[in-house]
């Protein structure tokens, strides 16, 4: 077999490799010295703030709880009341006593209660914000809907004991109480959802001029047995004061009166259920009046479905920007008789 035969380099081949080599190795010592390029990841700053209040947030990607808690006078204070990011509150009897669902995503408040039953119209509430909702029973017709899975739920009844405690010296049924670490931790034991996907609000930080048509210092409803309630507007935190009754609103575990920086009033319909329960409606739309910065911006209230996210609009069709802060949602509706 005849060999190759190579021939040898000349001295032009070989300075020509000496060169590439140097420029090869100049190269690659600034590859591995040059400065970092750091990407900025637009939607990680997104997470960073609730899609609910608009403000700072560790746990902005984190599955919101929804808890059903009682609003009879037994059951006053609540605990936990003032750390949440969005509370809906809403008359569940003919004669007029009403029922709260705090939403909790961003803070732990060591205690959340008293628990109560949910009710049927705050479960699509609870769904359009891809919530787990937690719950003492329920309405029969609320109840059927939970055990048929429609939103993934922890019901007392199932975990009283672990998940739930009732404490002494509260008359029963106003002294159930629960934990978010409770309730996560059973989230995950049954194979929930730990993070979740929110539409955002839309938020700004500029302040609206006022004038005299649009400023109002109180946002109330006169629901009857002691249930009324009034937000009343400070100029010095820039939020609502919250009276129930007559009397300041106080959160059992913080001792401080309980504020939210945007109250929001639903106008809508309710139907008569039986016995003593009514059904508010909560998915359409109605006539809204949002109340943030010390004024009132009329507003119409949307929610295609269950699943959909409850939604304010202006007149031009557009979603009313909200302040920053924790959003207080009263749906107030005529109480239908038997």
């Amino acid at each position: 077999m005849k060999r190759l035969r190579i021939p040898p380099l000349d001295a032009m081949t070989w300075t020509a490799l000496g060169i590439a080599a140097a420029v090869g190795i100049v190269f690659f010592a600034w590859l591995i010295r040059r400065p970092t390029l750091v990407v900025t990841n637009k939607e990680h700053i997104a997470s960073a703030t609730s899609p609910l209040t608009g403000e700072p947030c560790a746990e902005a990607t984190r599955r919101p709880l929804a808890v059903m808690l009682s609003s009879d006078p037994e059951a006053r204070p609540l605990s936990g009341l003032a750390e949440a990011d969005m509370v809906f509150e809403m008359p569940v009897t003919p004669n007029g006593i009403t029922r709260l669902m705090a939403v909790f995503q961003c803070a732990d408040p060591r205690e959340i209660g008293s628990i109560r039953s949910a009710r049927e119209p705050f479960i699509p509430l609870a769904q359009g914000l891809n919530a787990i909702l937690a719950h003492w029973g329920g309405e029969r017709d609320a109840l059927a809907q939970l055990n048929a899975h429609v939103i993934d739920n922890i019901d007392a009844l199932i975990y009283e004991g672990s998940t739930y405690y009732r404490k002494p010296g509260i008359p029963k049924p106003h002294n159930g109480f629960t934990t978010p670490q409770l309730l996560r931790a059973r989230a995950a034991e049954l194979g929930y959802a730990a993070s979740a996907s929110i539409d955002p609000y839309v938020h700004t930080q500029a302040k609206p001029e006022h004038n005299l048509g649009s400023l109002v210092s109180v946002a109330s409803v006169s629901w009857p047995q002691g249930m009324d309630v009034s937000f009343r507007y400070d100029a010095n935190s820039d939020t609502y004061l919250r009276w129930r009754g007559g009397t300041p609103e106080i959160d059992a575990l913080t001792g401080q009166q309980v504020s939210a920086s945007v109250v929001i009033i639903m106008d809508t319909d309710a139907s008569f259920l039986y016995d003593q329960y009514i059904s508010v409606r909560v998915t359409g739309q109605g006539m809204a009046s949002i109340y943030q910065d010390g004024k009132v911006i009329r507003a119409t209230w949307k929610k295609a479905g269950p699943t959909s996210m409850l939604t304010f609009m202006d007149a031009q069709g557009h979603p009313v920007p909200l302040t920053p802060g924790k959003i207080w949602v009263l749906i107030d509706a005529p109480l239908p008789q038997p």
